[in-house]
């Protein structure tokens, strides 16, 4: 693991991300998920994808996940103008 702090990235900066769970989610949820858009995939995933204020944020978002029993499948940061899912690793 590297200790070199990438300049293009603030961890305290909104930045959006693509969560993806198995399964599919009730429209309901989109509600109690606030700014996030909930995606159902034709492979019966969910992606959740929306800007989180900072890394605290982010980790509510994962608490949703949790509490809600979802199987997490990735977690992929999106960069400005990024066509494809960088995977930041779980």
């Amino acid at each position: 693991m590297s200790d070199k702090h990438n300049p293009q990235m603030d961890i305290d900066e909104p930045v959006t991300y693509q969560i993806r769970v198995k399964g599919h989610l009730a429209s309901h949820w989109e509600e109690w998920y606030g700014d996030i858009t909930i995606t159902l995939e034709e492979d019966g995933s969910t992606l959740l994808t929306g800007t989180v204020a900072d890394q605290a944020a982010l980790h509510g978002l994962l608490r949703k996940v949790r509490d809600l029993g979802l199987i997490l499948l990735s977690v992929s940061l999106v960069q400005p103008g990024q066509t494809d899912d960088q995977d930041v690793g779980l």
